[in-house]
């Protein structure tokens, strides 16, 4: 119930002295007290009752109202039995901290107020939690089905006046009312905090609402959670709720209102998951064809059919970019790519784009801890240096003016996605130049990768590179011819991949992982979870087999090579 309501009641004999423009104030209880400190007893939003035996001198009065304005009361009301007037000192002290002041006639008992206003604030409270009940039916039956999230938002905001977004895992907001025209829209940098915040508590394993002070404004956060065997799985690719509110106080039924909306949520975000099946699909068997050594015109076909789907109404093939992410967690005991695969398909998206429909023009696949972007460039960039072209591209089709940018990627997502990777998890992204055929691909794959691995060798959670930064074989290898290409990696490897055929002793792979880990026996042993004395063996089987030498860093150049075209 509101001050005002109480003052407009004759029977409770209260007189108002000053704070006319608070009288809006919700109060949600009652407290009579003459403690000269009742702070721990006060919540906030109580009218207090006092009869004034607190009050020595007038310096009593400016301290005991600083208290009550701290906690939040919403109002006082000053008994005049004891005295025949409220004291100026204590009017004063009310105005100067903007606290409502009552004065209560001697005829009225404190008694007959306090049941008063415990009987209105029960009744409102009956009556609010029995709407909610009603509400939850009515957003049960709408459902996602019946427009997507933006319906149950909008019940939120006309029904309950909540304001209310949906957010990706990066703060890009999906859903919400201030999208729809109806009220202001949430900061770009509110809602990365929204975002970072989220991820953070998430890890923790704190059980939602997680409740955040943003720009001056109180917002409690809820989950809205996929299935997974363990957090690190989708707390990064998993959308939350923003309310406007604070729900600290908030009855069970209201929160269970709220956990049913991201329940209704989550059946959306899943279906529109689904539906990126084709398009996931589409990018691993581009993938495939490009790291089999497929025939240009066949990788060529399969991009006329890619184009339309991810850029409809598209006269032209556009160029194409590819993006590799990587996501790595501490004990490797958890695959990184479906994870890495989901934050390439949001991280790509513009940071100013709205709504969930902008992430459905890419194509994302993935295969261990790695996931590889397809990405589209709908327009031709403009001709620019072209002193390092990847096979493929020419000087109207190199040029990345209009193409995406390793730091840009990142710039508006590296804060939240670092506190949702906690100290335990990694993301590294490399990024190729444009280019404008299917010759170029496996040479922008080749880019993409090292650039990858430049990063990797940086410090942070979130490390990117692009084509720019690169200067090294990677520019060369897509100018070797097929032939030389399988002579030379036939001489090397075909002696290890013969054995394993007949062995199963996965000699290609450890080969690999003792090169990726830059020749460190314990960390390779890690990765491979193997003893580091059956890691000596393996390797000594390599060098015997090949006649090379792992500890030469020519040796080493050479496998490395191998495995890159291979």
């Amino acid at each position: 119930m509101r001050l005002r309501a109480l003052l407009e009641t004759d029977a409770l004999g209260l007189r108002l002295l000053g704070g006319e423009d608070e009288l809006d104030r919700t109060v949600r209880g009652v407290m009579t007290t003459d403690l000269r400190d009742p702070s721990r007893y006060l919540s906030g939003g109580e009218l207090v009752l006092t009869g004034l035996a607190w009050r020595r001198e007038p310096e009593d009065s400016e301290r005991f109202v600083r208290i009550l304005a701290a906690a939040g009361v919403a109002g006082l009301a000053a008994g005049e039995a004891e005295m025949a007037s409220t004291p100026d000192d204590l009017v004063l002290a009310c105005a100067r901290h903007r606290m409502p002041l009552f004065s209560v006639d001697e005829d009225v008992s404190f008694a007959s107020i306090t049941e008063h206003v415990v009987r209105q604030v029960s009744g409102e409270r009956a009556g609010d939690l029995a709407a909610v009940v009603d509400r939850h039916r009515r957003l049960m039956t709408a459902g996602p089905a019946g427009g997507g999230p933006e319906v149950v938002l909008d019940l939120l905001g006309s029904d309950l006046d909540l304001r209310a977004w949906v957010l990706s895992p990066t703060g890009r907001p999906i859903a919400g009312s201030s999208l729809a025209g109806a009220g202001p829209a949430l900061p770009a940098a509110v809602s990365a905090t929204l975002a970072g915040e989220h991820l953070a508590a998430s890890r923790t394993g704190r059980r939602g609402p997680h409740r955040i002070t943003a720009a001056g404004a109180t917002y409690s956060l809820f989950p809205i959670r996929s299935s997974g065997r363990d957090l690190r799985e989708t707390v990064l690719s998993d959308w939350l709720l923003a309310v406007e509110a604070d729900a600290g106080d908030w009855p069970e039924e209201r929160l269970d209102l709220l956990h049913g909306v991201t329940q209704l949520i989550a059946v959306e975000r899943d279906r529109r998951e689904a539906a990126r099946t084709v398009r996931r699909r589409l990018a691993q068997e581009v993938l495939e064809l490009v790291q089999t050594g497929a025939a240009p015109a066949e990788i060529a076909a399969r991009l006329r059919v890619a184009a339309p789907v991810l850029l409809p109404g598209l006269g032209t093939a556009p160029h194409w970019q590819i993006v590799v992410a990587r996501v790595e967690w501490e004990g490797g005991d958890i695959p990184g790519g479906p994870v890495a695969q989901a934050l390439l398909e949001e991280v790509l998206v513009d940071p100013e784009a709205i709504g969930p429909d902008p992430s459905d023009r890419i194509a994302v696949a993935h295969t261990g801890d790695e996931a590889v972007a397809l990405v589209p460039l709908p327009s031709v960039p403009s001709v620019s240096s072209v002193s390092s072209v990847p096979s493929g591209a020419d000087a109207e089709g190199a040029a990345d003016v209009t193409g995406l940018h390793a730091d840009a990627l990142l710039a508006a997502v590296r804060e939240p996605l670092s506190r949702g990777l906690a100290d335990d998890g990694r993301l590294t992204l490399g990024v190729s130049a444009a280019v404008h055929s299917a010759e170029g691909l496996r040479g922008a794959l080749e880019e993409a990768r090292h650039a990858r691995r430049v990063a990797a060798a940086r410090p942070g959670r979130v490390c990117a590179a692009g084509h720019q930064e690169l200067a090294s074989h990677v520019l060369l290898l897509p100018f070797v011819p097929d032939d030389v290409r399988r002579a030379f990696t036939a001489r090397l490897l075909d002696p290890l991949r013969d054995y394993d055929r007949r062995h199963r002793a996965e000699l290609i792979p450890t080969l690999e992982a003792f090169l990726d880990c830059d020749g460190s026996w314990t960390r390779c042993a890690t990765r491979l979870h193997l003893h580091v004395n059956t890691l000596r063996y393996r390797v000594g089987r390599i060098e015997q087999l090949t006649g090379r030498d792992l500890s030469r860093l020519e040796d080493k150049l050479d496998f490395f090579l191998a495995l890159r075209m291979s």
